[in-house]
């Protein structure tokens, strides 16, 4: 078919369009599938739901079309030629008025784009119809994000799962799968080291008030904190009918009011030993990815389930009283369901409390209400929990203490049992080679 004959079909669709209108009382009502009425017959079938999801159809297919002429454009130069000199999203919005709103600046991406072989798949699904340009650019934007840190040979399969993605929800659920696909196909220490990083940006603003004595806040939480955070507010924040009558609370009302309930049982609690946590954050991990710290855990039993922690964190958190770790064989059967012995009793911490006097780290005095126990031996490397493999730390230096892999000892002093640390990064690693020499002995 030529170019003109092309151009006949597309004054001829836009034609049929505009007079759409007056002729849809004709339209069945729809049905169910597989129910054809007299109706669905005489209109093609579907009724006024067919004819919509013909129409968007129709409307992908502009998308399409509407990249590729600015492809073409931009291979000839066309953009920037004649009279008007004109940058490309310019020249776009020039001549395709309804761009002027926003999307020209996404074509034109999309056009360059589509100029590379990596993302001749994410072309093919905008030219099937399957992704609209907004997604498409999405897709894009994302896959150059990750391609620096994607092991060799997983360019395909990331892309394609970006696509299915954003195909099924859009921009926001194809940015959503970054830390799975880092989790599976990034390289080693991607994941975890992103996720540290990110605990950079965690904040807390001071309040800013507004009339009515109301006070906003700005939270920024990395991806551990998320997971702990969703996790208790999960059961907080659930709708409570009041006498037999439905909770008329909002969602963000209902979670505020659990943020404070939260509050207000740490206010409570004093500083005591132990934690009374009403709920659990239950993270799922092979057993060979949490042996090797490579990896990632999957959240479950809160609003945040399905989202991924890093290995050496979920390691970290195997120490907290309520986290349970649920460790999976390779045919995903449980093997180990947070251990009998996993936490340090409430009467061995107030040892600890005696023992240490606080933080155990060198040069830090924070005092034991600030700290946790920590497994001198990590659980993971199945570290018994007792008084011997425990040191107090407080949460900074509990998380420089497994990213760093430092070890620490118990040892006797003229002044009693106190812990000493090796500072040297990877001296953990090699306490557990000199162990496992030892067995092996």
């Amino acid at each position: 078919m030529s170019l003109a004959q092309h151009r006949e079909r597309i004054a001829a669709a836009r034609e049929s369009l505009g007079a759409l209108g007056t002729v849809l009382w004709q339209a069945g009502s729809g049905g169910c599938a597989g129910d054809h009425s007299e109706d669905q017959r005489a209109d093609g079938g579907g009724g006024l739901a067919g004819l919509l999801g013909e129409v968007d159809a129709l409307g992908g297919a502009c998308d399409a079309a509407r990249v590729a002429v600015t492809a073409e454009a931009l291979d000839r130069g066309e953009t920037s030629s004649g009279p008007l000199a004109l940058s490309p999203v310019q020249w776009v919005r020039r001549h395709a008025p309804t761009t002027r709103a926003g999307g020209a600046g996404q074509v034109v991406a999309l056009a360059h784009a589509f100029a590379k072989p990596v993302n001749e798949a994410v072309k093919e699904a905008v030219d099937a119809g399957r992704l609209p340009v907004r997604s498409a650019a999405a897709v894009v934007v994302e896959a150059d994000k990750l391609r620096p840190l994607l092991a060799d040979g997983a360019d395909a399969p990331v892309v394609a799962g970006l696509v299915d993605m954003a195909a099924e929800h859009g921009p926001r659920g194809c940015r959503l799968l970054r830390s799975a696909l880092l989790a599976r196909y990034g390289r080693d220490g991607v994941l975890q080291d992103e996720q540290d990083a990110g605990k950079t940006f965690v904040s807390l603003s001071q309040p800013h008030d507004s009339p009515g004595g109301i006070s906003e806040y700005r939270l920024s939480l990395d991806a551990e904190g998320r997971a702990v955070l969703e996790a208790a507010l999960g059961p907080l924040s659930a709708p409570r009918p009041v006498e037999g009558e439905r909770d008329l609370r909002s969602s963000d009302r209902r979670r505020g009011d659990a943020l404070v309930q939260l509050v207000r049982r740490a206010v409570a609690a004093d500083g005591t030993v132990g934690k009374n946590s009403s709920t659990t954050l239950f993270l799922t991990m092979d057993w060979e990815s949490l042996r090797d710290a490579v990896g990632a855990a999957t959240t479950l039993g809160s609003v945040d389930s399905g989202s991924h922690l890093a290995a050496e964190t979920v390691r970290r958190l195997a120490c907290d009283a309520s986290v349970i770790p649920v460790v999976l064989g390779s045919h995903g059967e449980v093997l180990d369901l947070g251990r009998n012995v996993r936490l340090f009793t409430p009467a061995q911490t107030r040892r600890l409390w005696l023992r240490d006097g606080g933080c155990t780290f060198p040069g830090c005095d924070a005092p034991p209400s600030w700290t946790d126990g920590h497994h001198l031996v990590h659980w993971a490397d199945f570290g018994s929990s007792d008084l011997t493999n425990a040191a107090l730390l407080c949460e900074r230096h509990h998380t420089i203490a497994h990213q760093r892999r430092l070890a620490g000892r118990v040892v006797l002093s003229p002044e009693g049992e106190r812990v000493v640390w090796d500072l040297a990064r990877g001296s953990y690693d090699e306490l557990l080679a000199l162990r496992a020499a030892q067995e092996r002995a």
